[in-house]
């Protein structure tokens, strides 16, 4: 009688592992779970500082759901940050010509984001960890992504000794 509980209780092991290799929704290398019902911080933007205007009479009526002027413009501060013009709400086309040109000076890939979600979905099934790790649902995207990780201070050193300027790096150490 004994060894049929050991089979049962092998065979119930080995269909439980089993059934954790085979996975077939996406790869998810990065598991953080939060245990609390909270607010997200990361969903929480700071506004700008209020300024007075020149003239209050030509201020814009208020729109319900409109934007405010002092609420944050992510894409329009990143615009500015990498020297292109603020958009133009009124304009036609979104985007700003003189970073696009700029960016595909040396040819653009037609489909690139079909081609790169498809090779990291590949990257990511090829990559998902361990059996233990997906059964415990620990986090895998520091090690899969290990060896495509830049070295901060090998090339910050590299650019200082060619000679160039970082100013917003720390100061070397002398």
């Amino acid at each position: 009688m004994r060894p049929a509980i050991v089979a049962i209780f092998m065979g119930v092991s080995a269909t439980t592992l089993l059934g954790a290799c085979a996975s077939s929704k996406e790869p998810n290398l990065m598991n953080l779970r939060s245990d609390t019902n909270g607010p997200d911080e990361f969903s929480i933007l700071p506004t700008k500082p209020l300024e007075m205007p020149k003239d209050l009479a030509v201020l814009p009526e208020p729109t319900p759901g409109g934007a405010n002027l002092v609420d944050p413009n992510p894409m329009a501060d990143a615009l500015l940050a990498l020297g292109g013009k603020a958009p133009n709400p009124d304009a036609s086309s979104r985007g700003d010509g003189g970073i696009i040109t700029y960016a595909s000076r040396n040819g653009v890939t037609e489909g690139i984001r079909t081609v790169l979600a498809a090779e990291d979905l590949d990257f990511r099934k090829r990559n998902n960890g361990l059996l233990l790790e997906r059964l415990f649902k620990m986090t895998v995207y520091f090690k899969a992504y290990r060896a495509q990780s830049l070295d901060q201070d090998a090339e910050l050193a590299r650019w200082r000794a060619q000679g160039v300027a970082t100013p917003s790096a720390p100061p070397a150490n002398k």
